[in-house]
Order: C-alpha cells, then structure tokens, then sequence
C-alpha cells in the first residue's frame, strides 16, 4: 500500500548575517530570505534591520533581527548560546561588518579610529570565529568573508591595515579548516554604490558600479 501522508516539511536552512542594515550585507540577507533561508541579521541599527525584515517578509521569507554591536563580546557570546540553544547549528555565516575608518595620510592616523577599526574589523571576528564554529560544523556550513584589494593605497592606512589583518585570520581560518570544515570562502566583491564607497569616492560615477543586489546573487551562487 502506497504511503500517501506529506514529506515532513524540512526546517530553512540558517544564516547569520554580521552587518546587514545596508549594503552588501542587506542585499545577502534579502535574497538568502527569499530563497528560502531564515535569515538572522545582526547590525546595530534597529530601524534598518525592520526594513530588512520587511523586505524579506514581503517576499515570503523569515528573518530574526538582532541590533546588536559585533564588538560586544558579551553580546556575541550569547548570540552564539541562543543559536545553539533555538536551532542547534548554522548553515551560513556571511560577514559584511566593516569599521571604514575616514581616509587620512597614515602620518596622521587618529588612535580613535585605529581603536573602532581594530575592534570591529579584527577582534570582534576573532572572536566570532571560535564561537560560530561549532556551529557551523554541526550543519557542515560554510563562512563567507569579503576581501578588499585597496588595502596599501594612499590614505587607507587604518581601514587598509586592519581589513588586511581580518583577511589575513580568515586566510588561516580557511586552511586550518580545508580539510574538516567549516568550509570559508574569501571573496572580493565588485565595486558597489554603497554608503561607505561613496565616502572613499565622493563624486564617484555611481552608475557605473554593480548594484549590491546583483552583486549578491553571484556571491550566493559561490555556496
């Protein structure tokens, strides 16, 4: 006799967006939602994470916003512990977080800046990388981090150094983990009219860059 009863209804995978108020981070987050996935967006922005979430819901998806500073370790470690506690793993960690510290001639580098560029861009990934792990492995997930080759030009000393020092953990993170997972890609993506962009290139053409959400369905094409 033929079992006729519905397939149980498989649960969405998981994604993590660090930074997904605007930018690329937005533009993952909302095409990972309509694909799909149940997207937990964190940024420190509240407003910005509800436009997301209505973004994702209009198009049938679920999200979880968190507003919540990636520099918070506090924070961070129970982020870590109630994803663990209400799913048990994650399928996708994409992290678009970025501290673009103002361009200036490295002979005059604010210690301010280095001080917000250093915990945002390298400590707090070093540390949302040893507590997402697990949970990464748990769903044999992937991470994804963004490269920027600007890193050495003129004027990018503080953003160019720390985001290099991001990659550079990344890098390792990647080799340590080729052989048991998690898997990690590093990509770097086309340039975007983004808000920061327009703050390195004022005056820019903006037409002529690739809109985020395009640039994102490439990016998600790589998982």
């Amino acid at each position: 006799m033929m079992d006729t009863a519905p397939a149980p209804k498989l649960a969405p995978k998981l994604a993590l967006v660090t930074g997904a108020s605007r930018g690329l981070g937005f533009a993952m987050a909302e095409r990972l939602g309509a694909s799909g996935w149940h997207v937990l967006a964190v940024a420190r922005t509240t407003g910005a994470l509800e436009e997301l979430d209505d973004a994702i819901q209009a198009k049938g998806g679920a999200c979880t916003i968190a507003p919540l500073d990636i520099t918070d370790e506090g924070a961070m470690g129970h982020l870590a512990q109630q994803i663990l506690a209400r799913w048990g793993k994650l399928d996708l960690w994409v992290h678009a977080a970025i501290q673009a510290a103002p361009l200036a001639p490295a002979a005059h580098t604010d210690p301010k800046e280095l001080d917000r560029s250093t915990a945002c861009n390298i400590r707090a990934t070093a540390q949302l990388i040893p507590l997402l792990t697990p949970l990464l492995l748990a769903a044999k997930g992937a991470a994804m981090l963004f490269d920027d080759p600007r890193a050495g030009e003129k004027f990018f000393g503080v953003y160019g150094a720390t985001k290099s020092a991001q990659i550079a953990l990344a890098r390792s993170w990647q080799a340590e983990s080729a052989k048991t997972g998690p898997r990690v890609l590093i990509e770097t993506p086309a340039p975007m009219p983004t808000a920061t962009r327009a703050r390195f290139f004022p005056g820019e053409d903006r037409a002529a860059l690739t809109p985020p959400g395009q640039e994102a369905d490439r990016l998600l094409a790589l998982i």
